[in-house]
């Protein structure tokens, strides 16, 4: 019974979190109120923390819970909160291509990830970043930061921007709506 437990319990959660961080980014897409919206997007931001830590990514696990899901949703709540949007008028495109082309991008996605679902592999190869070799390169938090500020500085400067950008977009069409 408690090999059962340590085999299938891991692998249940993982998958768990997987789940509720689909159905939570489902409502972070779809709900029209922006404050139900945007605590869905804490739970998507909770349930990646828990995917990073059954990847033993520690510390990257913590930095979402810490930053992401309590720094920067906090800040989106104040902008939320403070400019007052109760809820969002949905716009629909005129153009029957703007409707068309969603849609396409979406069957093509699907498509691809039952392929992947197929013929991937459920466990991949093991990278070069194992537990050991993090251990002996001075640790997770190290070993991040370095990989992060050399190889990835673009994506993590892109990254800033983009949030950068959706708070300002946020506020943007707050003040539009108000005016």
């Amino acid at each position: 019974m408690m090999e059962l437990i340590q085999t299938q319990l891991p692998n249940a959660l993982y998958t768990m979190f997987c789940v509720f961080a689909a159905i939570a980014a489902l409502g972070v897409v779809s709900l029209k109120n922006p404050v139900s919206a945007a605590f869905c997007l804490i739970m998507v931001l909770l349930n990646v923390s828990g995917i990073f830590a059954f990847q033993q990514a520690n510390f990257v696990a913590a930095v979402q819970v810490l930053v992401y899901a309590g720094a920067i949703m906090v800040l989106f709540m104040f902008v939320i909160m403070l400019l007052s949007i109760e809820s969002v008028a949905h716009d629909y495109p005129e153009s029957k291509l703007l409707i068309i082309a969603p849609v396409i991008l979406a069957f093509v996605f699907l498509c691809t990830m039952v392929i992947v679902l197929i013929h991937g592999h459920a466990s991949p190869q093991q990278g070069n970043y194992t537990v050991e070799a993090i251990q002996q390169n001075g640790g997770n938090i190290r070993v991040v930061s370095e990989v992060m500020f050399s190889d990835y500085i673009l994506p993590f400067q892109i990254v800033g921007a983009l949030l950068m950008f959706a708070v300002v977009g946020a506020i943007t069409l707050a003040k539009r709506r108000m005016d």
